[in-house]
């Protein structure tokens, strides 16, 4: 597995939207509709293919299931990161390997938006393991979405994984990306970001 991209979420999009852009001074654009868990979102670009997106429920939209995807039928607050996804290159594969390890990362779900396709690991609960602070895993089937978004100069510097069980997650994972730092403490995901107007912090 490898590091795809993290998701700040809100009680609304514009919500989520105006938190990253108000932290790391840059614009987001347009993405579109999760028809199945009727949610929606607006994306960044990143440096080296990854890339985040501000995402919430859409009013408008009616979810095919529930609950949710990243657990944001039980969200409130202020927006923020809610969770990191990581892509895979054999999801079930995966999946089997961290069940041996009794960690239920979720059933694979066939999503779309617009002419995207994939695959991601959504529990039945919509919660994923160590209090949301395991990435959701996911395969793509078709194009990658960062190709397609227009660089604002921003990379992400390192990604914060804070979990009272950290070094648990750490070895359950093996994560070969230098960028993504697990350490111990309340359950909370933070991004160190390079941007045009220097580093900026976006939790």
């Amino acid at each position: 597995m490898e590091l795809d991209h993290f998701a700040v979420a809100g009680d609304t999009l514009e919500e989520a939207t105006a938190h990253v852009e108000q932290a790391l001074g840059v614009p987001l654009q347009p993405g579109g509709q999760h028809q199945v868990f009727g949610t929606h979102n607006a994306l960044l670009g990143l440096e080296g293919g990854l890339y985040l997106e501000a995402i919430a429920i859409d009013p408008d939209a009616t979810p095919e299931r529930s609950p949710r995807w990243f657990d944001l039928d039980r969200f409130s607050g202020p927006p923020r990161i809610g969770n990191w996804i990581c892509r895979c290159d054999d999801l079930d594969a995966t999946l089997a390997t961290l069940a041996a390890q009794e960690v239920d990362a979720g059933q694979p779900v066939s999503l779309t938006r617009g002419d995207l396709s994939w695959q991601m690991a959504v529990p039945e609960t919509g919660i994923l393991p160590f209090d949301n602070c395991c990435p959701a895993l996911m395969q793509w089937q078709g194009p990658h979405p960062a190709t397609r978004l227009t660089q604002q100069g921003c990379g992400l510097r390192r990604l914060i994984i804070c979990h009272p069980e950290a070094d648990a997650l750490r070895a359950m994972l093996a994560l070969p990306d230098a960028r993504v730092v697990f350490e111990a403490g309340p359950a909370d995901i933070r991004a160190e970001i390079d941007t045009p107007h220097g580093v900026r912090t976006l939790a």
